[in-house]
């Protein structure tokens, strides 16, 4: 294991001071047995196929995306966990939409169908529909006077805006061990000040700009809009700006880079170019983000109202089904119930599964989760004091290597006695960083303790949000293993005598939180 500077522990002690006792990892006996049904009676292959295969694609408050929250209650209940239920998280004013057909060729200078995704809450056209292709550039409200009576009917190819380079590095890759030392340094010293540091264009003139594109695309009613996105001949999956009730907006679809590049050349030169589509996108009036909950109740009387809590976003966007991005998280935490639940443990806190909805649109089910039960208008609710745990994943399939501990240096004794009993697993390392772009974010905002693992990325940055995110982008082997570390860290959060205490950050806002 790595071995963890001693000041870091003697900070993380100064900074528990007496409200916390010395961290107790749960027995070898429970060790064993947690490692022999998740590593020889896995049901990881049969949920992985269930999840992916036979739910499809989930985009937020799609009606795909509802049918799977019912069949993955059914699930739960199967497993036998207690009170499974899918529950209103937060409204969502797009709406739903669903993928009904998607056809798109180009048929001059010749005859090539492409593979393409329609872009989320973007409309449909009428019918089979045939239109000459044109090069649309407009960066300004100047730019779109230019293109006035001139794109009616016709169908608008966005500039380039990737270029395909060839690559001389491994498409999947894992951790080496100079990588994983280098994430155990603190980095807050050389960290830019802000979340995301300097922005370098204007935001508010980038999104008023978008209105105008929208209102422009009514006004004119091209036939189409064809966006160069995505690599490998494998579209990408994106979204429009819409709200439910709106007039349906212009069709848009993302093509790959290889067959938007080729048309774009050929008009660059001169050449005429026309496309032939059909595309069918349906609306629905489904306002509202859902989230999923199961539980195994605490038996301790002093402690059962404690949430040890284990999620991963649910949703996903429409072209696969969602397999990395993010099943993946998914079947982990509900393998990791099942191992639980199967071997009879009995924990002293409850011990939550929270599958979350409309995570890609802005983490709308874990947003809503903290509204409800731990945080709102500037106060904390009865459940914020009762938050014991929360672990998320949400980057692939990949190993589990360690953890990310979100700069709270009290975390470190508590993991370090966790883990002694899963290093043979290969989980030995933990970083004071913080990481990012998922839902534990939610909770690490207001200073609870919320984290997301150091995991292999195999090659989870090519697929992810692209139509080829499907069950081929699964490491079974993997996903045994991090539900297998999942559920031995859930049993030691939900028995541990002590309990990570709560983080005194700064929020997103800069602001000192009023507690």
């Amino acid at each position: 294991m790595k071995k963890l500077f001693v000041f870091v522990s003697l900070l993380a002690l100064c900074l528990c001071g007496s409200t916390v006792r010395a961290q107790v990892p749960e027995s070898a006996e429970w060790a064993i047995k947690i490692k022999a049904e998740g590593l020889n009676n896995s049901k990881i292959e049969e949920l992985s196929q269930f999840m992916t295969d036979y739910l499809g694609s989930r985009l937020t408050a799609s009606q795909q995306k509802r049918r799977a929250d019912s069949l993955v209650v059914v699930r739960l209940k199967e497993m036998g966990l207690s009170n499974p239920r899918s529950a209103f998280a937060m409204a969502f004013d797009r709406g739903g939409w669903d993928v009904v057909k998607t056809y798109a060729a180009m048929t001059s200078p010749y005859y090539c169908a492409f593979s393409v995704n329609p872009r989320a809450w973007s409309g449909s056209t009428d019918g089979l529909v045939k239109g000459e292709c044109i090069l649309f550039d407009a960066q300004t409200k100047e730019d779109l006077e230019k293109y006035k009576g001139k794109v009616t009917g016709k169908i608008l190819l966005m500039p380039s805006m990737q270029n395909y380079d060839i690559k001389f590095e491994p498409l999947a890759s894992r951790y080496d061990e100079e990588e994983l030392e280098e994430l155990t340094k603190d980095n807050r010293a050389s960290s830019r000040g802000g979340r995301y540091g300097r922005m370098n264009f204007d935001f508010r003139a980038m999104m008023e700009f978008r209105q105008q594109l929208a209102q422009f695309y009514a006004a004119e009613k091209p036939l189409c809009i064809v966006n160069g996105s995505g690599s490998f001949n494998v579209p990408s999956g994106s979204g429009v700006n819409y709200k439910a009730g709106d007039p349906e907006p212009v069709p848009e679809i993302n093509m790959p880079v290889e067959d938007h590049g080729r048309m774009v050349r050929l008009l660059q030169k001169g050449n005429k170019v026309e496309m032939e589509l059909e595309l069918i996108n349906r609306f629905t009036n489904d306002c509202e983000v859902h989230n999923i909950y199961a539980e195994i109740p605490g038996t301790d009387p002093k402690l059962k109202d404690e949430i040890v809590l284990l999620g991963g976003h649910f949703d996903s966007w429409h072209g696969g089904t969602g397999a990395a991005d993010n099943a993946s998280g998914c079947i982990v935490m509900m393998e990791a119930m099942r191992i639980l639940k199967e071997l009879g443990f009995k924990p002293k806190r409850t011990i939550r599964l929270a599958l979350w909805g409309g995570e890609e649109q802005g983490l709308y089910g874990s947003r809503g989760y903290l509204e409800q039960y731990l945080f709102k208008d500037q106060k904390k609710l009865p459940g914020f004091d009762k938050f014991a745990l929360y672990l998320n994943m949400d980057n692939g399939s990949g190993r589990f290597r360690g953890i990310y501990l979100e700069r709270n240096d009290a975390a470190f004794p508590f993991f370090e006695a966790w883990m002694k009993s899963i290093e043979s697993l290969g989980f030995n390392y933990l970083s004071p960083r913080n990481t990012g772009g998922t839902d534990h974010q939610t909770f690490v905002r207001y200073g609870l303790p919320a984290y997301q693992f150091i995991q292999d990325e195999l090659e989870y940055g090519r697929t992810y949000h692209t139509i080829m995110d499907t069950y081929e982008r699964l490491s079974l082997s993997d996903l045994k293993v991090d539900a297998t570390i999942v559920a031995w860290l859930a049993a030691c959060a939900a028995n541990d005598p002590g309990r990570i205490p709560v983080y005194p950050v700064v929020n997103t806002n800069q602001q000192r939180m009023p507690f």
